[in-house]
């Protein structure tokens, strides 16, 4: 069913409740991946994405392909869980 990433800075303002619903849909049986920004891999991922701004959340297919995206917002699991099901109908 795909899985979701998550990019964040320490001290981004929005990055905890960002984080905290990321572990929400973790409990919830999504697969989340998450990448902090002030780290090397975390810049590195978030370079290949394009992300701009923290926190960005993406939503990608079983190949990768982003299928839904939140940058600079955070989305309520309800929405990610309906971006999911719109594009797995």
């Amino acid at each position: 069913m795909g899985k979701v990433k998550l990019f964040w800075k320490a001290e981004c303002p929005l990055c905890g409740n960002a984080k905290i619903i990321g572990g929400m849909l973790k409990q919830d049986g999504l697969v989340v991946d998450d990448y902090n920004l002030d780290t090397a891999d975390g810049l590195a991922e978030a370079s290949y994405y394009g992300v701009k701004s923290t926190p960005t959340m993406i939503i990608e297919d079983e190949e990768e392909n982003s299928i839904a995206s939140y940058s600079g917002q955070v989305p309520t699991p309800l929405e990610v869980k309906k971006a999911i099901s719109r594009y797995y109908q």
